[in-house]
């Protein structure tokens, strides 16, 4: 817990630079260097790892991500079970920026970091909470012949909030499922790119129609609304969460579907801005530990509207990030504070000299000892040793 609290105190103090700068004399960091030596925290880095080395080989086949696999579910599954979301959710990308070499890193041309790894996320609109992630990790041949890949990623993200009455908003990727959520009693509201072979041909033509105007298609419970902000322009918007479609009387005319989406598109690029503000992210050549960085972040975010809404807090982020770190490091502190008052009480015991082998050996196997029996002036262990006195069990007898 020491080791993550030195990260966390490190996205909010010093977020640029590298992390063993914190030590350093010019850019020093006195929360770090005393919580733990420089050189420990780099061990810790370089041994860093979150499975079994042994057996990822034979896991590797099934799962591409068994390097961290396990960390990823469990991250998951206390997500899902410390928060019940609202009614409604949005589903997008994320692209976590890094240049770490694996097999499925992404380069993203629209994106403000073009390399990284993509994850899928579900996240409840209105407190930004993410309650489920998934990675992409390229084609995944556990998928059914047939399956849009949009549609499996919506129907796995959604799967423990699903037959609740909530609904989903999506862009244009993952719109086109909206009869089979229905089935599970979940609404979807999102946009529709109008390439796809299922739009009728009114929805694709741009050319004649009037600036601002309104069209509206249906098919059973789900509607299709086409809107003209700009000439020879169109947006598409299949929704069945509106039963219905109202024309707003402002200047611009918007339906109430396109206000709807506008305003509940934002939540996965909120949460996205919140994480990246303070990250732990540093640099690193392994991937398992670029995701770690990624799931902290968003743990971090939760846990902080978790906090906001158990306590009532109103507090910056800020400052929460640097009490929780207080608190990840509590108890190492205070053990390492036992640990100091132990060694100098020994210290300042008499005859202490270089370690060397218990020479009387009662109730050990040559084990090292650095104390000397005030008695017989033999070197004795811990377990050779009365508890209470600095006497060998042999001059207690």
């Amino acid at each position: 817990m020491a080791f993550i609290s030195i990260l966390f105190v490190k996205a909010i103090m010093c977020p640029v630079g590298a992390i063993v700068d914190c030590w350093s004399e010019n850019f020093l960091v006195p929360v770090i260097k005393e919580t733990m030596p420089r050189d420990r925290f780099i061990s810790i880095m370089q041994h860093l790892r979150f499975d079994d080395k042994d057996t990822r080989a034979e896991r590797v086949k099934t799962d591409k991500f068994a390097a961290i696999s396990d960390i990823r579910t469990r991250f998951n599954k206390n997500c899902a079970e410390s928060f019940t979301p609202g009614e409604h959710m949005t589903i997008d990308e994320q692209l976590f920026p890094t240049k770490v070499r694996c097999p499925f890193t992404q380069y993203v041309a629209t994106k403000p970091d073009k390399f990284g790894i993509k994850f899928w996320m579900a996240r409840d609109l209105e407190t930004k909470y993410v309650c489920n992630a998934s990675p992409y990790l390229g084609k995944d041949p556990s998928r059914q012949k047939g399956e849009r890949l949009a549609e499996n990623v919506v129907m796995n993200l959604m799967e423990p909030f699903l037959d609740e009455g909530r609904n989903v908003t999506t862009d244009n990727f993952f719109t086109s499922l909206s009869h089979r959520l229905l089935q599970h009693k979940t609404t979807l509201l999102g946009t529709v790119n109008k390439v796809r072979r299922e739009l009728p041909q009114l929805a694709k033509d741009t050319a004649q129609r009037e600036v601002f105007s309104t069209s509206v298609l249906r098919s059973g419970s789900v509607s299709l609304t086409i809107y003209a902000p700009k000439k020879n322009l169109t947006v598409c918007v299949l929704n069945s969460m509106h039963q219905d479609v109202t024309i707003g009387d402002n200047r611009k005319r918007k339906p109430n579907t396109i206000t709807d989406y506008n305003h509940m598109k934002c939540g996965v690029d909120v949460l996205d801005q919140m994480a990246r503000m303070y990250s732990v992210r540093a640099a690193t050549r392994r991937w398992p530990v670029a995701v770690y960085y990624n799931m902290l972040d968003l743990a971090a975010v939760n846990a902080y509207i978790l906090y906001k809404a158990c306590t009532g807090w109103t507090g910056k982020r800020r400052l929460f990030l640097s009490l929780l770190a207080k608190e990840l490091r509590c108890r190492f502190m205070q053990h390492k504070e036992i640990l100091a008052r132990r060694q100098a009480a020994e210290a300042a015991v008499p005859g202490t000299v270089q370690t060397t082998q218990c020479q009387v050996q009662e109730s050990c196997n040559r084990n090292h000892s650095r104390f000397i029996c005030t008695t017989c002036q033999k070197f004795t262990c811990a377990k050779c040793r009365d508890d209470g006195h600095w006497v060998c069990k042999r001059c207690k007898v």
